[in-house]
C-alpha cells in the first residue's frame, strides 16, 4: 500500500509508504492520500489528523523517475472539474494533470475541516514541501532538511507557490534563487516549522501535540481554521497561486521548445538531489 491509515484514538496517521523510493509522490500516492484524508474527515472520532511518512525521509517530493511513475495513468479526478489528461497533448496534457493531482490536490487538502499536522524526517525536497505546508502545524526533526530546486529547471517553485507566505519574501528568494538545502533550525527560524524536536522524540511529540488539541470542540477547531485559511488568502495567497501556476506552465512550455519535448529542462531525480545537497 502507498499510503497507510491508522486511527489512535481521536488522531487519525496517514503515513506515505514507499519509503523505498524515498516517499516519492506518484498519482496513485495522491489518490491513496485524498481517500485516507476523507476517511478521517467522515470519522465522527477523529479530532486531528497526522501526515507522516515512512522509513528515513518524509518524502523526496514528486515521483519523476521511479519505476511505479505513473503519469500516464488515468484516475477519478477529485480536485476540480477538468478532462482527463491521458490523451491530451504538450500544455494541454500538463496544465490538466498539474491542475488536478499538484495544486488542486493541495487546495483540496489545506481546506480539511480538522487541524492537520506534518510530521517530517528527513528529506522534505521540491513536492513534498507542498505536502507540509497545506497542513495546519509542522513538526520537524532536528536532522530534516528542505529544499526547492526547481529553478534549477527553469521553473519558478513547486506548483502550490506558498513561498512567500511560509518562509517570508527575503527568504523565499534564496530558497528559490540557490535551491540550497536548509535545517530544520533555519525553517524554525524562518517561521515555517512549529517545534524543532530530536529525531528520537518525533513521533511521541508530534502524537502529544495532536492529543492536546482533539481535547478542543470540533466545531471550533474547523471554524479557527478557516479563519486564518481566509485571512491568508486576503493577503493574496489564493491568488498568487495562480499567478504563478501560469508562470510555472510557461517554464514548462519553454523547456519543452527547446529540448524536444523535455518539460523539466534536462533535469531529474537524481540531478535535483544533487543539486540541493
Amino acid at each position: 500500500m502507498t499510503v497507510e491509515y491508522e486511527r489512535r484514538g481521536p488522531v487519525a496517521v496517514v503515513t506515505m509508504n514507499r519509503p523505498e523510493y524515498r516517499n516519492a509522490q506518484n498519482s496513485a500516492m495522491t489518490y491513496a492520500l485524498d481517500a485516507a484524508f476523507t476517511r478521517a474527515v467522515d470519522d465522527p472520532e477523529v479530532k486531528v489528523i497526522v501526515l507522516a511518512g515512512a522509513g528515513k525521509h518524509f518524502s523526496a517530493g514528486h515521483d519523476i523517475g521511479t519505476p511505479e511513475r505513473d503519469v500516464d495513468v488515468s484516475f477519478e479526478r477529485k480536485a476540480v472539474l477538468w478532462w482527463d489528461h491521458v490523451g491530451a497533448e504538450g500544455g494541454d496534457q500538463r496544465f490538466a494533470r498539474e491542475s488536478e493531482v499538484y495544486l488542486g490536490m493541495c487546495r483540496r487538502w489545506r481546506e480539511i475541516p480538522k487541524p492537520t499536522i506534518a510530521s517530517v524526517q528527513g528529506a522534505c525536497i521540491a513536492g513534498a514541501l507542498m505536502l507540509a505546508w497545506v497542513c495546519d502545524l509542522i513538526v520537524a526533526s532536528d536532522d530534516a532538511f528542505f529544499a526547492d530546486p526547481v529553478v534549477r529547471m527553469g521553473i519558478p517553485g513547486v506548483e502550490y507557490f506558498a513561498h512567500p507566505w511560509v518562509l517570508g519574501p527575503r527568504a523565499a528568494k534564496e530558497v528559490l534563487f540557490t535551491g540550497e538545502r536548509f535545517t530544520a533550525q533555519q525553517a524554525k527560524e524562518w517561521g515555517m516549522l512549529n517545534r524543532v524536536v530530536p529525531r528520537a522524540d518525533l513521533e511521541i511529540e508530534t502524537m502529544a501535540l495532536a492529543e492536546k488539541i482533539a481535547v478542543m470542540p470540533r466545531l471550533g477547531l474547523a471554524l479557527a481554521k478557516k479563519a486564518v485559511n481566509q485571512a491568508e488568502d486576503l493577503m493574496g495567497l489564493r491568488s498568487g497561486m495562480d499567478s504563478v501556476f501560469g508562470l510555472h506552465h510557461f517554464a514548462h512550455a519553454h523547456n519543452a521548445e527547446l529540448s524536444g519535448g523535455d518539460s523539466l529542462g534536462g533535469q531529474d531525480a537524481r540531478s535535483m538531489r544533487d543539486a540541493s545537497s
